[in-house]
């Protein structure tokens, strides 16, 4: 599922990939347009690295809301992964895609300012990790961790560097659900 927020009716773009193109190879179907720029989509499992384990589970279901920047410039890797895995590529062969891409700037650099929305209680982000923790990304190029200073003790930010894809995602968790209700205690 895939929601654009342009109600005014225009094309989304990011890099080869809109919206009208996405709908028709049924990579997502488009159920409501906006007009604040945001696109909300439901991320299955193969939007992890093709090293994680949980690549090929059925059962991922994680919603995001990705803003403007993101939108245009973060959501294209896993659009076209997607098309990958729907053309039945291997994990070598998306892998290998990802980084071809990437070296020839077939996909758009990160912009600024890049955030995601994961603030629904109905994500299974793995066998581990159902309805994990409401939170907001924040996404950096190349591998960036230590200048949030992610990941150290009492740090209310955790990070994961992927090489695939370049990039660096910052977790910050929040206290509340998209629906208000209170998200799991906030400790990593």
């Amino acid at each position: 599922m895939l929601w654009s927020n342009d109600r005014k009716g225009n094309s989304w773009e990011s890099g080869s990939y809109s919206l009208s193109q996405v709908a028709r190879a049924k990579l997502y179907t488009i159920a409501v347009k906006g007009s604040n720029g945001f696109v909300c989509i439901v991320e299955r499992s193969w939007a992890n690295t093709t090293d994680d384990p949980q690549f090929w589970n059925p059962k991922v279901r994680a919603p995001h809301c990705f803003n403007p920047p993101a939108a245009r410039t973060f959501l294209p890797f896993f659009l076209m992964k997607s098309k990958l895995v729907l053309a039945g590529k291997s994990k070598a062969e998306i892998a290998a895609a990802i980084a071809s891409a990437l070296d020839k700037k077939d996909l758009p650099p990160l912009a600024p300012e890049t955030m995601v929305y994961m603030m629904s209680k109905q994500q299974y982000l793995n066998d581990d990790g159902k309805s994990w923790h409401p939170h907001v990304m924040f996404y950096a190029s190349g591998d960036a961790e230590k200048s949030w200073g992610a990941n150290l003790p009492g740090s209310p930010v955790m990070a994961a560097y992927d090489p695939e894809q370049r990039v660096t995602t910052f977790f910050v968790l929040t206290s509340e659900w998209s629906d208000g209700t209170p998200g799991p205690p906030m400790s990593h």
